[in-house]
């Protein structure tokens, strides 16, 4: 069953001067969806989510959300909340009055908001903590308190800036499991900005890749890591190795492409591609073997030949830089050392015809 969207973006435009913060994004979040706008530092992401939230106007587009458009509301108009980069706690309220804090500024009855703080605070794993001033909590709880005082309003849509960037990492992946839990549990839709790879796929039921104010593309997680359409996509996710090449020749089941005089085979997974165009492709440095050359050169179908520059221990994997012939480096992810491949080894690096991605741009 198709869900409703809560947030529906069309044609969003944000300049500065001559630069685009945003540049025509169009983007569609669903009811109950975890939603994450990943990119790099400038992007556009926070200029996006605070343009949903209302504390930046768009030069032109609209804004929908829960079917009404809010352009000319004011954010505290808005069915939203938003949980900002820094904690923002006040610091002379305790646990209690700071979560709260926005339920009395409606003029709600004292026992309703006792009574909702309490429920939130279980919720987020604070119970006990009641008196705790900001300077008396540790990081990830300061963090749950700026959560439940931004659930606690019961509002359509909670907006997320870079929630857990001032965490320590272990911190940080308890946290996006926490994350997760409480957004099922609530069920609302969350809208969570990060340039952290690893916290946007623990979390996501769908990520927008965003960078230079555009939307470069969107999927699951799965999809856009495993299969990334766009060549920015595929560098910026994981440890992928991007070659330039052109295609030698293809037909419906496989292309061959040139990639240096290397004569590389892939699957034709209904690539628009012709003849001599020039095209990149990616593949995940974990999807490819490494062995050593004990052999002169030989045209070795689907191998490239390299030397091994640098072998680093990375605890749970093994990671090879090899320098290929037009001295190009490729990463090779291994979950154990390779059997006699040493440092200044001539190695083989092989394949399977569905590990590479061809980009559309």
């Amino acid at each position: 069953m198709k869900k409703n969207n809560a947030i529906e973006l069309k044609n969003l435009i944000k300049t500065y001067g001559d630069v685009y913060a945003l540049n025509d994004v169009d983007l569609n979040i669903s009811d109950g969806e975890y939603f994450v706008l990943l990119g790099p530092s400038g992007g556009g992401k926070t200029t996006l989510l605070r343009s949903i939230g209302g504390f930046i106007r768009p030069d032109s587009g609209s804004i929908v959300i829960k079917g009404k458009n809010v352009n000319n509301l004011p954010p505290d108009k808005r069915p939203t909340s938003m949980v900002f980069q820094g904690f923002a706690l006040f610091p002379h309220m305790d646990v209690v009055q700071n979560i709260g804090y926005g339920l009395k500024l409606q003029s709600i009855e004292k026992n309703i908001i006792d009574e909702k703080v309490n429920k939130m605070m279980d919720l987020v794993g604070l119970t006990g903590l009641h008196n705790r001033k900001p300077h008396e909590l540790s990081g990830g709880q300061q963090q749950r308190v700026q959560l439940a005082r931004a659930l606690i309003l019961e509002n359509d849509v909670l907006l997320l800036d870079e929630p857990l960037s001032a965490l320590d990492a272990q911190l940080r992946k308890d946290m996006c499991i926490e994350l997760k839990r409480l957004q099922k549990t609530v069920g609302i839709s969350f809208v969570h900005v990060t340039h952290n790879q690893e916290e946007a796929m623990s979390v996501a039921d769908r990520i927008a890749i965003i960078a230079d104010g555009k939307m470069i593309e969107e999927g699951t997680p799965q999809e856009i890591y495993n299969k990334p359409k766009k060549q920015f996509t595929a560098e910026f996710l994981g440890e992928k190795n991007i070659l330039i090449g052109k295609v030698h020749n293809l037909n419906k089941s496989k292309i061959i492409l040139d990639i240096n005089n290397d004569k590389i085979e892939i699957a034709n997974n209904n690539y628009n591609v012709s003849k001599n165009q020039g095209v990149s492709v990616s593949i995940k440095s974990e999807s490819i073997q490494i062995k050593k050359n004990v052999k002169p050169k030989t045209n070795e179908k689907n191998s490239i030949f390299g030397k091994v520059t640098e072998i680093t221990f990375l605890g749970q994997f093994v990671r090879y830089l090899v320098l290929l012939s037009n001295d190009q480096e490729i990463q090779v992810r291994s979950s154990e050392e390779v059997a006699n491949v040493k440092l200044n080894d001539q190695v083989i690096l092989n394949w399977k015809l569905d590990d590479f991605i061809l980009h559309n741009e």
